[in-house]
């Protein structure tokens, strides 16, 4: 496993590199793991919920965290990567305490969700998709879809699914989330 940092910095922005690697899967964070196996057939079935492990954790998943979790569950380094890379759910970079998918495929796009991820990056202070704020609070992202159709523009923040989300509902919407 590489000893090389990758902490997330104060504010969720670039990693510093002044920390070693400090592992994921040690104490409850093991604990939990080895909770899990019973009820998973394949170390590769196993994989996804330590990934969810490593990203409750450290808030995204580092080379580093992958190294660790290919070990403790003996599967290679680039099958790890490969699956981290595939879902879109895993962040392979730091992002700010809240993340907000917005769905801008074509059935929300033609009912305003431009207007509303303009007005989600203009009141998170993000100004671009993928950008993180200032303050670490949010990063934003667009989303082919969230499979709620019948409520035009829905948004995720967290785990939070929101449905009909408009522009003058944003600024009430981020406010929920300090």
């Amino acid at each position: 496993m590489s000893l090389k940092s990758e902490q997330t910095s104060a504010h969720g922005g670039v990693p510093e590199t002044t920390a070693p690697y400090q592992p994921v899967f040690v104490g409850a964070a093991r604990a939990e793991l080895e909770r899990l196996r019973p009820s998973y057939p394949t170390m590769q079935a196993l994989l996804l919920p330590a990934l969810w492990i490593i990203q409750r954790e450290r808030g995204w998943i580092s080379e580093a965290a992958m190294a660790e979790a290919g070990e403790v569950l003996k599967l290679t380094p680039a099958y790890v990567k490969g699956v981290v890379t595939f879902y879109t759910m895993y962040h392979t970079h730091p992002v700010g305490r809240h993340f907000i998918q917005v769905c801008t495929t074509s059935p929300c796009s033609i009912c305003g969700s431009e207007e509303t991820l303009a007005a989600i990056l203009r009141y998170t202070g993000c100004g671009e998709l993928g950008a993180t704020s200032s303050d670490g609070r949010f990063t934003v992202i667009e989303v082919e879809c969230l499979g709620a159709c019948g409520f035009v523009t829905p948004i995720m923040v967290d785990d939070d699914f929101i449905e009909s989300v408009t522009p003058e509902r944003v600024p009430d919407i981020l406010a929920r989330y300090p």
